[in-house]
């Protein structure tokens, strides 16, 4: 089975990616490529997709990740019904919202009188 990855290319911490087909069963650094049919870059957003090679290997059963799906969606790319489309509705929890320290019970500062201010200047 084949699969439509990213493959991360760039400097360190400036990465541009390839949606590259590979087989599933493979690492995706150590997989043959089969072909590559576009680009991305997440610093500027800019894609450059293949349509007619992404199509062709849809069309043979070629499974996209998460994260390619989104691409193709938003390069407005009909995708055939069985592709898994990623999750929208998730709602990010804290789980322990009782630690943070913003949910504490505040502290009181201690009330300096001016006597214990004049102590504390001769010291």
């Amino acid at each position: 089975m084949l699969a439509i990855r990213l493959q991360r290319l760039g400097r360190k911490e400036m990465p541009v990616y390839r949606l590259a087909v590979q087989e599933a069963k493979r690492h995706p650094s150590s997989g043959r490529v089969v072909a590559y049919v576009g680009t991305f870059n997440p610093h500027t957003k800019a894609t450059t997709i293949n349509q007619e090679k992404i199509s062709f290997y849809l069309k043979n059963g070629a499974q996209p990740t998460s994260r390619v799906v989104r691409i193709l969606t938003n390069e407005k790319l009909e995708l055939p019904n069985w592709v898994k489309q990623p999750r929208t509705d998730k709602k990010f929890e804290t789980r322990k919202p009782e630690k943070l320290r913003k949910n504490q019970p505040k502290e009181e500062a201690p009330i300096n009188t001016p006597e214990q201010a004049e102590s504390e200047k001769a010291t």
